[in-house]
């Protein structure tokens, strides 16, 4: 008698829950961008100390016009120790202790996800590239992780040195302008650092599409989610229980029906009006919070716009952003019409730069297009080209004070010289000026390209010197994106 039965061999992977497949763009994408980060704390961090390094310098030839001996004893070891912090910031130690100041969630996900996948490498290609991949990407987390706590101790440096010089300049009546302006430039410069690492920190929090692909694979995995509750930064900030998560956790605990039965019933033993009363306590309370955040935010609380000791410092926020990030694209139309019918349209396309938050200056290009003389003899023509500048102030909400110089090119043509035979030819050019001022307001449009409507009625003052003349009223509809 013959018997059989069907097996399966046992998994020699460990049991993880499941096998997953990594790409291998997961690691490149941390590795680059981690590493990108950390090159722009490092030249940012140099950049400002150099720039403190030469307030300070600035400041104690100042001050050593009217007491040259405070002057020395103020400033007796500040080259030495900018010195320190620069070398410090430009180590390449990867040596992680503590955390790195406020908690990055996006920067405790990815490391403790690399450290998953390091303690389980069966869920990796064994291929050695891969496997150097996951070790150059972890190199680079705790490298900018090394940085950013670098940048705290710089900024605690800055922050004390700061408190030493106003100490020390307490001490004197009268000081000349000239030093007190040094020192609120010094303080707006330590500002300016805060918020520039304040931005890379916030930059973390942006994973991008393949290492969100990455993270949102791990997460299906349990044995990953009870990774995170057990190894992750945050797990050794609160110290989760093992249990965490499991109803065994939540024994001895109250419940929500139990907490709200018993606010109930402390409800009715304080009478008809308790319910009431309590919910006039609750919004004074309310009240009184946010008149003290205000006040917080006033003298230049977190997140404010200003600075403590400068409570009339209006920041601006471009100077943290790279160039990149400070360029505006636009495009806009204008059209000519002649009894209703458009008889010429400029297509212009425009580049500006954010010079503050208020103030913007560009450059652009247009291409005019005639379609005809009337509706019968539709005939669409090329009929020149222009070069332009401009700048927009804002002056309220979403209104802007704008003004720009343009070189627009017609080219000359039968009609157009008919049209002038009584002029010189000397004075017929192709090429003409445009100056222009208006008014510009801004509407926004919930769109994905086209985040704003720009609607713009400016005035030619040099159309009445062109030869032939032009309209001087010009209005264009623009759209930036």
């Amino acid at each position: 008698m013959l018997w059989s039965q069907m097996v399966s061999a046992q998994d020699k992977r460990p049991s993880v829950d499941s096998i997953i497949n990594i790409p291998s763009a997961y690691y490149s994408k941390i590795e680059n961008k981690y590493e990108g980060l950390e090159d722009r704390v490092t030249k940012q961090t140099e950049k400002y100390l150099q720039r403190l390094f030469n307030r300070e310098k600035r400041l104690q030839r100042k001050l050593a016009k009217i007491d040259s001996t405070g002057a020395k004893q103020l400033f007796a070891n500040s080259e030495k120790q900018y010195a320190q912090m620069m070398d410090k910031i430009k180590s390449t130690s990867s040596k992680v202790s503590g955390n790195s100041g406020a908690y990055i969630p996006m920067l405790d996900s990815v490391k403790t996800s690399l450290a998953f996948l390091g303690q389980n490498s069966s869920l990796l290609s064994q291929s050695k590239e891969v496997q150097e991949k996951l070790k150059g990407s972890l190199s680079k987390v705790d490298q900018l992780q090394g940085k950013l706590q670098q940048s705290e101790q710089v900024k605690a440096f800055i922050q004390q040195r700061k408190q030493q010089i106003k100490e020390s300049l307490s001490k004197y009546t009268n000081l000349p302008k000239g030093i007190t302006n040094e020192f609120d430039g010094y303080k707006k410069e330590a500002y300016y650092y805060q918020a520039q690492m304040k931005e890379y920190k916030e930059a973390l929090n942006d994973p991008g599409k393949m290492i969100e692909k990455g993270l949102t694979l791990l997460n299906k995995l349990p044995a990953f989610t009870q990774f995170m509750k057990q190894h992750s930064e945050l797990a050794s900030l609160f110290r989760l229980p093992d249990n965490y998560g499991t109803p065994q956790s939540l024994a001895g605990l109250q419940t929500r029906a139990q907490v709200q039965q018993q606010i109930q019933n402390q409800l009715a033993s304080g009478g008809p009006n308790a319910q009431q009363y309590l919910q006039q306590n609750l919004q004074a309370a309310q009240s009184q919070l946010n008149t003290l955040k205000n006040k917080i935010n006033n003298l230049g609380g977190s997140g404010s716009s200003g600075d403590m000791d400068l409570p009339n410092f209006k920041p601006n926020n471009q100077r943290t952003k790279t160039f990149w990030q400070r360029l505006e694209y636009g495009t806009n139309i204008q059209t000519a019409k002649n009894n209703f019918f458009p008889t010429t349209t400029d297509l212009g396309l425009s580049v500006g730069y954010k010079i503050t938050d208020k103030s913007t200056i560009g450059v652009g290009a247009s291409y005019k297009m005639g379609w005809g003389q009337d509706i019968k003899h539709i005939a669409i023509t090329h009929q020149g080209m222009g070069l332009r500048s401009y700048l927009d102030i804002k002056l309220k909400g979403s209104f802007f004070a704008s003004g720009g110089f343009e070189y627009n090119y017609q080219p000359m043509n039968a009609d157009s010289l008919s049209s002038t035979s009584g002029m010189h030819w000397n004075e017929i050019s192709s090429w003409q000026q445009s100056g222009l001022i208006g008014i510009s307001k801004i509407v926004s449009i919930k769109s994905k390209f086209f985040k704003k409507t720009k609607l713009q009625l400016m005035w030619d003052f040099l159309s009445y010197q062109q030869v032939p003349r032009t309209q001087p009223v010009k209005f264009r509809v623009g759209y930036n994106f």
